[in-house]
């Protein structure tokens, strides 16, 4: 592969932080076979899952990877009506999909709340029109239940992080739907391509904001 200048590089970073979570030349994007639909629910008997969405689905996935007790971390898409969604039709609106993660996990090792708690701390739970520099129904933070253990933790939650800030809590929590996984090149996005991952993050402001509501 022909090696770019420096500089080079610096422009086409800054670009694609500014673009938005998912822009890729064409020779990132991977020959993917058709996708099928996974419920949530679907696992090993001693594994479960959870599925968050919190803005672009790249920054979501490391958080996540980084707990003990997470076996996989999977970029997708859910909450929409069109089977098998392509990038590009989700994000061209109107499918109802959001960009989201599902985590599979092991309960023996990790509970369903310390995932719900590494969640909020990824999100502006504020933003009732996106997440940082991703606006749009895709980039709506949400948490999709699978049971209503997960939906009154999830509300719990909520109910504690509204007496916190005393403002409204806009994340919304629904009911599972389909999960279809994300195209290749979006899973580990940020272990694949850790430099475009890095100016991406920080072009969109995603730190600086959650240390805003979050602290350090």
């Amino acid at each position: 592969m022909t090696q770019l200048k420096p500089f080079s590089v610096l422009v086409s970073l800054s670009i694609l932080a500014l673009a938005g979570c998912g822009t890729q030349s064409p020779a990132q994007a991977d020959s993917v076979a058709p996708k099928a639909a996974i419920s949530p629910a679907t696992s090993p008997s001693n594994l479960a899952t959870a599925v968050f969405a919190g803005g672009c689905f790249w920054c979501m996935e490391k958080p996540f990877d980084e707990i003990q007790g997470v076996v996989a971390t999977t970029s997708g898409y859910t909450g929409g009506t069109l089977a098998n969604p392509t990038y590009e039709q989700v994000g061209r609106g109107g499918t109802g999909h959001f960009e989201a993660v599902k985590i599979t996990y092991d309960p023996a090792k990790v509970s369903y709340q310390k995932l719900l708690d590494t969640y909020w701390r990824q999100v502006d739970p504020f933003d009732a029109f996106g997440q940082f520099c991703d606006k749009g129904e895709t980039y709506l933070p949400a948490i999709f239940y699978a049971n209503e253990t997960e939906k009154k933790a999830a509300e719990a939650a909520r109910e504690v992080l509204f007496a916190r800030f005393k403002k409204p809590i806009v994340v919304q929590i629904l009911p599972a739907k389909a999960f279809y996984d994300a195209e290749g090149y979006h899973q580990d996005y940020y272990q694949k391509n850790p430099l475009r991952y890095a100016y991406y993050r920080n072009g969109c402001g995603r730190d600086a904001r959650l240390r805003a509501v979050w602290g350090q």
